[in-house]
């Protein structure tokens, strides 16, 4: 019953798996598994996961993490899994802590665990990112629209996992995808909780898939709401047209006006109202003359009154 696989998917990741797997040997009690999916990697990923002991799944074609993960989950043997990346790193009491909360008779679906944000280069510790248990435990689907959840920071249940049908493997969600896994988690039922000891570090890398594609996180992020919105609109309006309203202004900031529309039309859609409920008073004025006209303005005079915020 409380057995704990550590499911890494990986792509060129030789560079950065070696500090992974070595955190991964230091644990005060050992990964019962140690899984590595190869998403088609041009250099020596299979051969540096294989020296650490590691079993490699191998991929016939490059599918993408979210797939990948799926994959992960499928091969595991054990009745817990962890989602790392592979240039992330594990404290040597992360698997203590997972025990102690799976040994307990009515352990969560979902545990997640707090961790440090570091700069790969310098290694300053730039955040401590701590998850809200109470909200976590109250309404884990609110907090996971609200709230940006990694895998890397999660404990699941496998069997329940699997039964929602894991990660969004739709293309759409892509650069979303981790967003769009825990909101499917919490809407079909999952219980959440958190942990706050840090037991993870999240290495800041540059040139990250989503550092580097800016917009095509935030057209995937207006998908994922626009499906969380067709499940549970009606009961988290709310929630949800406060990020729509965020997406929109990230999009115009980029100038995807289109994006922006229609994270505005479905904002309206969702709460029958042409404003948003917690921006300004000025921006609340301009939506309640016509919204479209107003993130536009607004874009406007940012670029004309504040260039160096778009640079």
């Amino acid at each position: 019953m409380s057995t704990i696989a550590l499911c890494i998917p990986a792509y060129n990741a030789a560079w950065c798996l070696p500090r992974l797997l070595a955190s991964a040997a230091n644990q005060e009690i050992p990964f019962d598994e140690i899984l590595v999916y190869n998403d088609c990697s041009t250099d020596n990923t299979v051969e540096v996961a294989q020296n650490f002991g590691a079993t490699v799944i191998e991929g016939e074609v490059n599918v993408g993490c979210s797939a990948g993960k799926n994959r992960l989950a499928q091969a595991a043997k054990s009745r817990w899994i962890h989602f790392h990346d592979a240039d992330d790193e594990l404290l040597p009491n992360f698997t203590k802590l997972a025990h102690k909360w799976i040994q307990q008779e009515h352990c969560p679906d979902v545990v997640l665990f707090d961790y440090e944000w570091r700069d790969n280069e310098s290694n300053k510790v730039l955040m401590i990112r701590q998850f809200n248990r109470e909200q976590l435990e109250t309404d884990p689907v609110a907090y996971s629209i609200l709230e940006q959840i990694n895998p890397f920071c999660g404990l699941y249940r496998k069997e329940k996992v699997l039964e929602v049908g894991g990660y969004d493997t739709d293309p759409k969600v892509l650069f979303n995808e981790d967003v769009a896994f825990h909101i499917r988690l919490a809407v079909n039922g999952l219980r959440f909780s958190a942990e706050p000891e840090v037991s993870i570090i999240n290495y800041r890398v540059g040139g990250s898939m989503s550092g580097a594609n800016q917009l095509k996180c935030i057209q995937a992020h207006y998908e994922v709401l626009h499906k969380a919105a067709q499940q549970v609109g009606h009961k988290y309006a709310k929630e949800l047209t406060s990020k729509l309203w965020k997406a929109s202004g990230s999009a115009a900031s980029l100038k995807d006006f289109t994006t922006a529309d229609n994270c505005i039309k479905l904002a309206i859609q969702l709460q029958n109202t042409k404003y948003p409920l917690d921006q300004g008073p000025l921006f609340t004025l301009l939506c309640k003359i016509n919204p479209f006209f107003a993130i536009r303005f607004r874009e406007f005079t940012i670029r004309l009154l504040k260039p160096q915020l778009r640079k």
